[in-house]
């Protein structure tokens, strides 16, 4: 068996984040269900972990292989099998779809939660999902900020219409009081129930969107530490799927807060828009 390999090169040619946002929303319009998806798989290694992460998509299913600890520090492959023949019809490399899928659910979670005119984003990160967060929200004004703040932070905290946490930071980055009303927040750092990027001021808030009830309250540390600290409670909780679907809507005159873990059914999706 010789299968179709999509490269990096081939992914940016034939999908880009806008492209890819619109297939993840209407995916979830036509009723995909993201709570369906299987709890991530995770298996310790010397080196690191692997990441098992299989979902089904409309006319694809697909299976995400990704290793993290190595050198590069994320490398993988994804396999997309026909859902219908349930044969196996390309791979993909796994860290480009990465690079694309995630910016792509930031940007329909901000296409959903932005406020009409917003013009300023403050990308916490210099990483490649920093880059393309900023290339993915194509906002008119870009600060990007590293491991070395700059005296103006809270400054630029709270004049931003758009936040993106894009780190591997461990404890919050930003005092949530100083964000603005009207902003929003997207937070796609990590999937550890004990790492978090944004604090309890912003939880307390903010209009809290995930990907899903079950996923965010297994793996997403902002969430999970906001609860426990009795800032959110599990039934403020508002998912994609219910703004899509028009089941919610976001509160006025509050913050929101976009908490992603990266899910399965994302690189089915988009993978299978590539295929």
């Amino acid at each position: 068996m010789s299968l179709p390999f999509i490269s990096a090169a081939d992914v940016a040619l034939r999908l880009d984040a806008a492209a890819a946002a619109g297939a993840l929303e209407a995916a979830l319009a036509a009723g995909l269900d993201p709570e369906a998806d299987p709890p991530r798989g995770v298996l310790e290694l010397e080196g690191g972990q692997l990441l098992v992460m299989p979902s089904a998509a409309g006319a694809h299913a697909a299976v995400k292989l990704v290793t993290v600890g190595g050198d590069p520090r994320v490398q993988g492959v994804c396999v997309v099998f026909d859902a219908a023949t349930l044969a196996p019809v390309a791979l993909v490399d796994g860290i480009a779809l990465t690079n694309l899928r995630t910016p792509a659910v930031s940007a329909l979670a901000v296409r959903l939660l932005a406020a009409p005119g917003a013009r300023r984003l403050l990308v916490f990160g210099r990483g490649p999902q920093a880059r393309a967060h900023a290339e993915a929200l194509a906002l008119e004004h870009v600060d990007l900020v590293g491991r070395n703040a700059p005296a103006d932070l809270d400054d630029l905290v709270a004049a931003a219409d758009v936040i993106c946490c894009c780190t591997t930071a461990r404890e919050p980055l930003f005092d949530g009081a100083l964000v603005a009303d009207h902003a929003a927040v997207v937070a796609i750092g990590s999937h550890e129930p004990d790492v978090r990027e944004t604090d309890d001021a912003l939880a307390r808030r903010a209009t809290v969107v995930v990907e899903s009830r079950a996923s965010a309250l297994r793996e997403a540390g902002d969430v999970i530490a906001a609860i426990a600290a009795g800032a959110l409670a599990e039934d403020e909780l508002v998912t994609l799927a219910d703004l899509v679907g028009g089941r919610a809507a976001v509160a006025p005159g509050r913050p929101r807060l976009f908490k992603s873990t990266g899910m399965a059914w994302e690189d089915a999706v988009v993978a299978g828009a590539l295929v």
